[in-house]
């Protein structure tokens, strides 16, 4: 009773397609990708909902991704039928969002997220329907329900390399938008014109910035051109969005070739305003801390070692810190208090841009405020800052430091000692240090101009610890 009550309200998208474009369409001779590389889980929703009489595809990402020889993290749907129609075949479903409705299909761990085809939204004087699809007075789209054909679906999708429609039944690919092309030519080509596109939602351009470092693509020249002029938008996005958009841009093993592209483009200002500003005014020393970082993130990524977004945004933000810090002290505020005021303020402002989760911010303050304590080692300091959980990361984010010109009067070099040496020896290097017991603590120090860069790099893990 239930499957015929569903039945009774198919929407006509099923029973009557308006008429398409005519795609390009390679068979499976033509393409590399095989069924045996793809989820069973992916293939059992299609072939179900194409069962149903609705049309099914698998797109985007997990298409190019294959046919890169890239193994696809996940597994995308997109279909004819609506949110509701994809739940009613699927018990084991739940529709979410609301600015983009779509629908996970669970199986145990993993999720196959199913989404309906979207149709571009109304555009002049035609009506648009609050409910399906609102944007605000700058072009951005605040909701996008607006449902409609496979070739509405291909036009609508932001990249060239994402709109490839991939049937494992019949083993075919369907291309509307000639991505093909430019996955052979491996360039990164919005649909559609791009200033428009990028107003109606600016985080396109950070996911252009993001496929481009991913897999060494350009981004076309039109679709490039106008990101400079409008990175100002991404203030308008929402501050937790920017901050899951930024994980995928720096913890994903290529954060280098992302952070050249956000400077190049003017988007890293956009991210990080202070920062941006100190990689102004101290270029040298700011760019190459930024870079070790990523190096290293990058490296535990390719390791298959755990990372932290603490210890990242930690670095990210540090070049802008030890001048707030010196500006607090000369008003006679002590060293350790200046850190952590300064830290506060910091942190709070980038909030405002980049919504960090206080689950980082706290180990972000607690990293930097080990880097006031670490010089402090007479009597049993050292031994207790030793059992401190956030050593470890504190420790590195020294090493770091160092790595990237800052004097500290060898202290990177004495913990390393330290921390191999008996408890005898341990003895005599507190009692070696000689009144130099504060010598590196971090905004007194100021990097030496023009010094030689330490060969010496964070060796442990403080990206994930």
């Amino acid at each position: 009773m239930l499957k015929k009550l569903f039945n009774s309200f198919r929407s006509p998208l099923r029973r009557a397609h308006q008429p398409h474009s005519t795609p390009h369409v390679l068979n499976n001779n033509q393409h590399p990708i095989q069924r045996g590389q793809i989820s069973r889980y992916a293939i059992s929703v299609v072939e179900r909902l194409q069962n149903a009489g609705y049309e099914a595809y698998l797109v985007g990402g997990c298409v190019r991704d294959l046919l890169l020889g890239i193994e696809p993290k996940d597994f995308d749907v997109a279909t004819s039928a609506t949110p509701e129609q994809v739940r009613g075949e699927f018990r084991n479903a739940r529709v979410i969002g609301r600015r983009f409705k779509l629908v996970h299909v669970h199986f145990g761990r993993e999720i196959i997220e199913t989404a309906t085809f979207r149709a571009n939204h109304p555009e002049g004087d035609e009506e648009e329907n609050s409910n399906q699809s609102s944007r605000n007075e700058s072009g951005r789209i605040l909701r996008d329900n607006v449902y409609g054909t496979l070739e509405d679906d291909a036009q609508r999708r932001d990249f060239t390399i994402n709109a490839l429609y991939y049937d494992p039944v019949s083993e075919r690919i369907l291309d509307y938008a000639n991505g093909m092309h430019d996955i052979r030519n491996n360039l990164v080509r919005l649909i559609g014109n791009p200033t428009q596109r990028y107003q109606e939602d600016p985080v396109r351009m950070l996911r252009a910035v993001r496929f481009a470092a991913k897999l060494d693509f350009d981004i076309e020249k039109h679709s490039a051109d106008p990101i400079h002029d409008l990175a100002h938008l991404l203030g308008g996005i929402p501050a937790a969005r920017l901050f899951d958009e930024v994980l995928k841009l720096f913890l994903s093993g290529y954060a280098i070739y992302t952070y050249d592209l956000l400077v190049d483009y003017g988007l890293f200002g956009q991210l990080f305003p202070a920062s941006a500003a100190a990689l102004r005014q101290n270029p040298e020393y700011t760019d190459t801390l930024i870079r070790n970082a990523l190096d290293n993130t990058d490296l535990r990524i390719h390791q298959g070692k755990p990372v932290t977004p603490a210890f990242l945004f930690a670095a990210l933000l540090w070049p802008a810190l030890p001048a707030r810090v010196i500006r607090l002290q000369e008003r006679g505020m002590p060293a350790i208090p200046a850190m952590q005021e300064a830290a506060h303020e910091l942190i709070a402002e980038q909030c405002q841009r980049i919504a960090v989760p206080k689950r980082f911010t706290m180990p972000i303050r607690e990293i930097w405020d080990m880097q006031e304590r670490l010089p402090r080692r007479s009597g049993k300091r050292a031994d207790l800052l030793l059992e401190n959980p956030r050593f470890r990361a504190g420790y590195d984010f020294l090493l770091l430091r160092e790595s990237a010109g800052e004097e500290t009067g060898g202290l990177g070099e004495w913990w390393t000692d330290y921390q191999d040496a008996s408890d005898s020896d341990r003895r005599v290097m507190i009692r070696n240090l000689s009144g130099k017991d504060e010598a590196g603590s971090a905004p007194r120090k100021r990097r030496r101009s023009g010094g030689a860069k330490r060969k010496r790099a964070p060796q442990g893990g403080g990206a994930g610890e």
